[in-house]
């Protein structure tokens, strides 16, 4: 199992409130998913995808990553986790915006103290394989809000990861430029990768196999999307 998480709780004090975010949310995911996390605003959809991404810890309850409880792991093992397992997709892209693409790109690579011969041949592959060879020296401001995605996604895959989450990876694009990124997330499944992402919109949820939908932080439903039935039953899937 890829991700195993039990009973997990995670709770904010603002003031002398206590605001519930996630009240005991249990589920699993395995290697080579495609799973799509649903829900309206504050159903705590966000804070699941960072604790996901530990980029945050639970109040309660357990995340085992690849076998490996994450409440066990050092500072030191959870970056080198968020740095080579873990490739992030923001809806708002989170590039620097005085560098050009290809250094956005290579960003990961630098943290990791990879060689900048490496890191460079590393980073062209990647923004290659999103179909940016041709702007990785634009700087975001010269690019459409579709290529910025491409170039975060690029920095999301320069490390190999075996999980990509992305969060309302198409909530700043137009219909037919968001159909376009998704397209990319099938091909990153179609290779082996792990993919999670977090969506308000059903059509978007569609491309992945299994929706789970979270509700006043807990999980509300967890079932096949009907795409997912459609090609296992061999029909066609027209999204």
């Amino acid at each position: 199992m890829l991700i195993q998480m039990t009973n997990i709780a995670k709770n904010y004090e603002i003031g002398e409130e206590v605001v519930h975010a996630l009240r005991g949310v249990s589920l699993s995911i395995e290697k080579n998913e495609y799973v799509a996390i649903m829900g309206p605003s504050g159903s705590g959809k966000s804070t699941l995808m960072n604790i996901l991404g530990c980029l945050d810890s639970p109040s309660e309850g357990t995340y085992d990553l690849n076998g490996k409880a994450v409440s066990d792991m050092t500072d030191d093992e959870l970056a080198e986790v968020r740095n080579k397992e873990i490739g992030f997709v923001f809806q708002n892209f989170n590039l620097l915006s005085r560098s050009d693409s290809l250094h956005n790109t290579e960003l990961p690579l630098i943290y990791l103290g990879v060689s900048r011969k490496k890191r460079r041949e590393l980073a062209i592959a990647s923004m290659q394989a999103v179909g940016l060879g041709e702007r990785m020296h634009h700087k975001p401001s010269e690019l459409s809000g579709g290529q910025r995605q491409r170039v975060a996604i690029a920095r999301a895959l320069v490390n190999n990861p075996s999980i990509i989450l992305a969060d309302e990876p198409t909530g700043n694009l137009d219909s037919k430029t968001g159909e376009e990124i998704m397209q990319i997330f099938e091909v990153l499944h179609s290779k082996g990768n792990t993919v999670i992402l977090v969506t308000h919109e059903p059509y978007i949820a569609e491309h992945a196999n299994r929706v789970i939908h979270i509700l006043d932080g807990q999980v509300d439903s967890d079932k096949a999307t009907e795409n997912a039935i459609r090609r296992a039953n061999g029909e066609k899937v027209v999204i």
